[in-house]
């Protein structure tokens, strides 16, 4: 295997989203990641569906790439006895349980750590490790409306609505996979490994930006507004002759340039200034939405592109995976899969170059991957590893 990450060995026992999509991040950099799963049923995800791919979930396939799987019961002595051995030839564990499970399991962190002082332990829970509520479980949807994400994203502030994707878990995951080689990178000057937490509740409220500071700086809180940016303007979601398109007017540049492109009046009282626009609200998108009313989508982008003005359309995910752009940037791979055949999948959305390559900049981007495992299908493989 090639990337970032090339020889480290990753134990994940993770299972559902947040921990496997961390340990599918760290795979895509290299890293030798082993699933480890329940005897007989696997993760969770395996058997959420419909859509199913033959006899495989669509939603595993989507957080498990470049992993390997073995079947582990932690609870008999040749499952605790596996572990441990694979442990101590680790470099990054990675767990989701409750808090206190592991525990129970006789793998406190003490423990962990005895087997391997190198070890670096990505734990992963719902709303933390400790404070009042640390024992409650990790559900994405409860998590964006307890962390606040919910009350900001709708048509108004009584329509409360959840991102169309688990989005909770998904930022468990990249900050915990960032923890881990940050952690990775302190134990090359320490020599020792170290435990590193996160939460869905932190991931969410780690990306709470300007609406964040709306609130703890300013003592405004903000409130779910539809399709327009609640500090810049205009900048959203306009309906046009036969559709809709987005535009981002960031500066008072862009403006102007918008203003001559479609015969308004940057000046005009109340609209002059981004606050001044901020205020006017649905009389300025009834100002845009009239000027855009002539000219159809495409025309209209072209306009835009012309003048400078950031632009785009609104994408359903087929018209996604079918544009070019998408596939020149490797967001797209295509696999072997040992039960279902060859499947495309979205692919890792970081890229590698080295600039000093005998011709230029040469591209170093793990192109290798491997498809989804079917469950314990390197069980063989693994133990044969382990005994040397």
């Amino acid at each position: 295997m090639s990337g970032p990450l090339a020889g480290y060995v990753v134990v994940d026992l993770t299972r559902a989203l947040a921990g496997p999509h961390a340990a599918m991040m760290l795979g895509d950099l290299g890293a030798r990641v082993i699933k480890v799963e329940q005897p007989g049923s696997g993760d969770d995800t395996r058997g959420w569906g419909p859509p199913f791919a033959g006899s495989e979930s669509t939603y595993f396939l989507s957080c498990n790439r470049n992993k390997q799987s073995i079947a582990l019961d932690l609870k008999d002595e040749d499952g605790r006895v596996t572990l441990e051995a694979l442990i101590r030839k680790a470099d990054v564990l990675l767990e989701n349980f409750r808090a206190g499970v592991l525990d129970r399991l006789g793998f406190t962190t003490a423990r962990l750590l005895e087997l391997n002082p190198r070890l670096v332990v990505l734990s992963i829970t719902g709303f933390g490790h400790d404070g009042p509520e640390a024992g409650r479980a990790g559900y994405d949807q409860i998590a964006q409306g307890e962390a606040g994400l919910m009350s900001l994203t709708g048509s108004g502030p009584d329509d409360p609505q959840r991102v169309g994707v688990p989005i909770g878990d998904l930022l468990a995951g990249m900050y915990g996979a960032y923890g881990v080689v940050s952690a990775l990178l302190e134990r090359e000057r320490t020599g020792r490994g170290q435990v590193v937490r996160t939460s869905l509740l932190a991931g969410i409220v780690g990306v709470h930006a300007f609406q964040g500071t709306r609130w703890t700086v300013a003592g405004e809180v903000g409130r779910a507004q539809g399709n327009h940016h609640p500090s810049i303007a205009p900048y959203g979601l306009f309906r046009c002759g036969d559709g809709h398109v987005q535009i981002a007017v960031g500066s008072e540049g862009l403006w102007q340039r918008f203003c001559a492109e479609f015969g308004l009046d940057p000046r005009e009282p109340g609209l002059a200034t981004n606050a001044e626009r901020v205020a006017a609200g649905r009389r300025l998108v009834e100002l845009i939405e009239a000027a855009f009313a002539p000219f159809g989508a495409d025309d209209l982008l072209r306009r835009l592109a012309a003048a400078g003005v950031p632009a785009g359309r609104v994408r359903s995910l087929d018209e996604v995976y079918d544009w070019p752009q998408t596939r020149s940037q490797g967001l797209l791979i295509d696999v072997e899969h040992a039960a279902i055949g060859q499947v495309t999948l979205p692919g890792p959305p970081l890229r590698f170059f080295d600039p000093a390559g005998p011709d230029g900049e040469v591209e170093t981007t793990r192109t290798d991957h491997a498809a989804p495992p079917v469950l314990n299908a390197d069980e063989e493989e693994i133990r044969s590893w382990l005994a040397g």
